[in-house]
């Protein structure tokens, strides 16, 4: 695509591609990591907590983004923790980015509170992780949320991140499979729509 941004990671994120072709397993990369980037960038993030490592890509994209953050990033699949590691440390970035082994709901309660971004990317969204999610950042914080468009319990999660009550939330794409969301308190909220990014306003 004309005019789009270089990925440092784009070697990493092939090979995750060939490694869910070779094993047929749950590795799917998110398909921009400098949008990713960005984002650590424009939040000024120092801590940063991602659920769903695979590989490493999207890890090393958001501590790319953000030089002065640290990532959580957790994975249950011992072999992803694996190459996610060694790719992570190839990379020189193993002093900031901490791979947690374990299932999302057991890891989570673990952690400290007060992550500027959070990034859900693990299979389909669930009500459960995302309450969690919304507990660990603070306030104005970033919630980045793929796989909306899954069906079942994501259409749960979707309706709440655009309720207008807890969340300031955009689509990216117009197929609506993530969505950027900012932690707002209840009493804050006043009317309000949302919107998909890039998309004519009527």
């Amino acid at each position: 695509m004309a005019g789009a941004a270089p990925d440092p990671y784009a070697k990493i994120r092939a090979a995750t591609e060939a490694h869910r072709a070779q094993h047929r397993c749950g590795a799917h990369p998110y398909d921009n990591g400098p949008l990713l980037a960005a984002l650590a960038a424009a939040a000024g993030a120092r801590r940063i907590l991602e659920l769903g490592t695979a590989l490493g890509y999207t890890a090393l994209s958001f501590a790319s983004g953000a030089p002065d953050a640290t990532v959580d990033t957790i994975e249950r699949d011992a072999e992803h923790v694996r190459l996610a590691r060694d790719n992570i440390a190839a990379a020189a970035l193993d002093h900031r980015i901490t791979v947690h082994e374990g299932d999302f709901a057991s890891v989570l309660p673990t952690l400290d509170p007060g992550y500027d971004v959070a990034f859900f990317d693990g299979q389909t969204p669930t009500p459960a992780l995302h309450k969690m999610l919304r507990g660990l950042l603070r306030t104005g914080g970033t919630l980045i949320t793929a796989n909306l468009n899954h069906g079942g319990t994501a259409d749960t999660v979707r309706k709440a991140l655009f309720d207008g009550k807890s969340w300031r939330s955009a689509l990216v794409d117009d197929e609506g499979e993530t969505a950027i969301s900012v932690k707002i308190m209840s009493s804050a909220v006043g009317r309000t729509g949302s919107t998909v990014l890039g998309a004519k306003q009527s």
